[in-house]
């Protein structure tokens, strides 16, 4: 099961198992992962667990959160990523292999596709929230946004998360050597909150998103 193994100055003061889809990190005491520190901010960050994959999200934090010294807005995490919050670090760890080697290792490529552009099985009539690819020899195919996090693109390229929330579905980019765009705007400012026939541009693989 994936957990975190939180320390500071070296001293593991904890083990917490992310047992839930939904896992706060904070100071605040209702949270999952409550750590007491002014430097850390009430609800700081989020792991959200779907999909056979773990993201990371900063919550708006006043000092940020970090990933192997990189600071993220929101990060696919793979097994022994250290996250970094105020003085403290939490390693993240799962050992049975939730993501291996990479982010999107557990992601079915798409026909045509080198490696895993979606993190869902494509179907040729899906209905409801979904994607449809429109370039490449997978062009036509469609992907259901039936998970919380749906993880898309190609690792170490371009690799962004569409997340289901209360007002719909945001887009975001999580890694990669180039940014992903929606109707031409990067995604590197935040998520953005996609509406019907918007176009997500992944370094030159185009989707649509579909609402029905």
């Amino acid at each position: 099961m994936p957990k975190l193994i939180v320390s500071i100055d070296g001293v593991v003061v904890k083990e917490v198992q992310l047992t839930k889809d939904r896992s706060t990190i904070g100071r605040r005491p209702y949270n999952d992962v409550v750590i007491d520190s002014l430097a850390v901010s009430g609800e700081h960050a989020v792991i959200r667990m779907a999909g056979g994959s773990a993201v990371l999200e900063d919550l708006g934090s006043t000092n940020g959160t970090y990933v192997n010294g990189k600071a993220v807005k929101q990060h696919a995490l793979a097994d022994d990523d250290l996250i970094e919050v105020g003085k403290y670090k939490l390693k993240f760890q799962d050992r049975e292999g939730l993501t291996s080697p990479g982010p999107l290792s557990g992601a079915a490529p798409v026909a045509g596709m080198d490696s895993g552009l979606m993190a869902a099985s494509p179907t040729a009539n899906a209905r409801g929230p979904r994607v449809r690819v429109l370039t490449g020899s997978a062009a036509g195919r469609e992907m259901e946004l039936t998970k919380v996090v749906t993880t898309i693109g190609k690792p170490g390229l371009c690799v962004a998360s569409i997340t289901r929330r209360a007002h719909g579905f945001d887009v975001a980019q999580v890694n990669g050597e180039h940014v992903a765009t929606v109707n031409g705007v990067a995604l590197d400012a935040g998520p953005v909150t996609l509406k019907m026939r918007d176009q997500i541009d992944l370094a030159g693989i185009r989707l649509e998103f579909l609402e029905q």
